[in-house]
Order: C-alpha cells, then structure tokens, then sequence
C-alpha cells in the first residue's frame, strides 16, 4: 500500500517578531510498527511540558524513534495509517502483541494476555487521546462492547483499555493528539 505522506505546516516568528512559516514538510520521523501487517506511524510535533514553552523559531523537541505516549506533562499528534486486518493480527498470541507494543516504548501497555481480552491489540496508556478519523473506518473496541467510527468522527479515549480493528477493506487514517494524564488511585491498576 502506498500512503500518502503527511504535509506539517510549523509556524514561528522572524527576529522582527513577525509571524512566519517556519517549515513545510512532510513529517520527518515515519515508522511501520508491527512488521508488514501493523500501523504506519506518522509523528508530527510534541511538547515537553505544560504550558509549551512558545519562543522564536526552535523545532520540535527532539526523540528518538517512536514512542507511544507522549512525553510526561507533553503532548503528542500523530497520523496512523491503519491497513485492513487479517489473520496476522487475528491470530496474533500475547507475546507478539506485547513485542508490537515494545517497539514504541510500550510493552507494559498491552493487555492482550488479559483473560477475557476481545483484541489482540488491547491496551491503555495513562493519557487523554483526541481520535479524528479523516478517511476509511476503525472499529473501537473495549472490555464492554465496541462501535464503528467513520470520517469526521472523534473519539475521547480515557485512559482506558482498548484496541482498534480495520475489519474494512480499505486504509483507516486517523489523527490522535495524546495528552499526559495520571489515573486516579482507584484506576492504576
């Protein structure tokens, strides 16, 4: 499948301190996860604290590789291409989803060894995440049930367990922003 890469329009200011674009690109840090049969990871932008520092004309902070989550107290967004799913992710058992995980910092994160899980690809991750679908379809599914959500659909993950299924035909393309969170004390476990 080819993709269609994912153009970042950065802004900044000028020494006069006018506003200015700063840099139009695609986004530079790319990444397959999970080998042919797993999601493309398009990094965008992150912040490193909260508030954002905001000055002239720095980039982005700086990382290395991919990483699920975004930084603690940052932010993240991220374009995932989600290709359709078969039997790779289907019959994918626990260590191998785990292993998906850990290529983006996040082994802990699975929960598909969970007893009762409905996915493969179960997982949470202690952030708030904003989810745009922008083309195609993705199923979300959760301990308890699961819906459809389609282009312009938004979904507001909370920190809980999920996974996400591309049971179309087609390439699902969504836009997450990621957000630092802490569990309250009854939900870290």
């Amino acid at each position: 499948m080819d993709f269609k890469p994912v153009r970042r329009v950065v802004t900044g200011h000028d020494t006069s301190g006018r506003a200015v674009i700063q840099d139009d690109s695609a986004a530079s840090r790319v990444q397959r996860v999970g080998g042919a049969i797993g999601p493309l990871f398009h990094e965008v932008w992150n912040t490193q604290a909260t508030p954002a520092f905001i000055d002239a004309a720095s980039g982005e902070p700086p990382e290395a590789g991919v990483v699920l989550a975004p930084p603690k107290n940052g932010t993240r967004i991220r374009v995932l291409d989600i290709p359709p799913e078969g039997d790779g992710i289907r019959n994918m058992t626990p260590e191998e989803a785990a292993a998906h995980f850990a290529e983006v910092g996040a082994g802990h994160a699975s929960n598909a060894a969970k007893e009762g899980s409905r996915h493969a690809l179960m997982h949470r991750t202690e952030t708030i995440d904003y989810g745009i679908v922008i083309e195609g379809e993705l199923v979300l599914i959760m301990d308890e049930g699961e819906t459809t959500i389609y282009p312009g659909d938004i979904v507001i993950q909370r920190g809980t367990n999920h996974g996400w299924a591309n049971r179309s035909d087609k390439n699902c393309r969504i836009v997450f922003v990621l957000i630092d969170g802490e569990f309250a004390p009854d939900l870290k476990a």
